[in-house]
C-alpha cells in the first residue's frame, strides 16, 4: 500500500478529524444557505465523508446544526476569554470589547449569517443545547467585573446591567453589518470603506463609553 492510500485511509479513521471536516463542511454550507436551503449530499461531499457517516456522528440535519452553532458561540467565547479583561482598566476593557466584538463579526460574516438563520427558527436548536449557558456565563460574570470596577474608581455609573449592556455593543456591529447593502443604498455611502468601518469603531465605542461614564 502506497503512504498516500495509508495516509487517507488513517484520516478516514480519525473520528476528530472526521468531525472537524464534516462541521467545517457544514458550517459554509448552512451559513450559504441556511438551514431550509442546506443540503445534507453537499455537505458530505465537501467534507469527503457519505451521509452515513455524518448521521453517525451528528445524528439528524437540525442535531448538525447544533453542533455548526455551538461551535460558533464557542469560537467567540474563547477568543473573549483570550482579550483577558479582567487585566485591564475599565475604560480601557470596554473599548477593546467593543473593538475585539466588531472585528469578529467583519471577519466572521458566516457566524452572523447563522444567527440570522437560527432566529428565523425562534431559536428552537439553542433551546435543546446542553452547553450554550455554559459558555455564556463567563462573559457576563466578566463583563460585571469589570462594571464594578469601574464603579468603585468612579468612572462608571452604577444600574448597568452587564447583559443588556452585551446586547447593546453586539447589536452596535450587527445591526450594521447585517444592513449594509440596504443602508449604503439609501445613504449613498459605501458602509464597508475603510473609511467607514473606522468611522462606526470610533462611533460605537464613543457611544459604549458615553453611555457607561459617570
Amino acid at each position: 500500500m502506497s503512504a498516500a492510500r495509508a495516509s487517507a485511509g488513517k484520516g478516514r479513521r480519525d473520528p476528530v478529524r472526521n468531525r472537524q471536516r464534516i462541521l467545517k463542511s457544514a458550517t459554509d454550507e448552512f451559513a450559504r444557505h441556511g438551514l431550509g436551503g442546506a443540503r445534507v449530499d453537499r455537505i458530505a461531499a465537501q467534507a469527503g465523508a457519505n451521509k452515513r457517516m455524518l448521521y453517525y456522528y451528528f445524528g439528524n440535519k437540525d442535531d448538525l446544526f447544533l453542533a455548526v452553532l455551538e461551535g460558533g458561540y464557542a469560537s467567540i467565547r474563547s477568543a473573549e476569554h483570550r482579550l483577558r479583561l479582567v487585566d485591564l482598566e475599565p475604560e480601557d476593557a470596554i473599548r477593546k470589547l467593543v473593538t475585539f466584538t466588531w472585528n469578529y463579526y467583519l471577519a466572521h460574516p458566516e457566524f452572523l449569517s447563522l444567527l440570522n438563520s437560527e432566529n428565523l427558527h425562534q431559536a428552537r436548536h439553542l433551546k435543546h443545547s446542553r452547553q450554550i449557558a455554559a459558555m455564556h456565563s463567563p462573559l457576563v460574570a466578566t463583563i460585571r467585573g469589570i462594571l464594578r470596577c469601574g464603579l468603585r474608581s468612579g468612572v462608571f455609573r452604577n444600574g448597568v446591567d452587564p447583559v443588556q449592556l452585551y446586547i447593546s455593543v453586539a447589536a452596535l456591529g450587527y445591526f450594521y453589518l447585517g444592513n449594509r447593502y440596504t443602508l449604503s443604498t439609501i445613504f449613498a455611502r459605501d458602509l464597508l470603506s475603510a473609511r467607514s468601518r473606522r468611522q462606526r469603531l470610533r462611533h460605537m465605542t464613543d457611544l459604549v463609553l458615553g453611555y457607561l461614564r459617570k
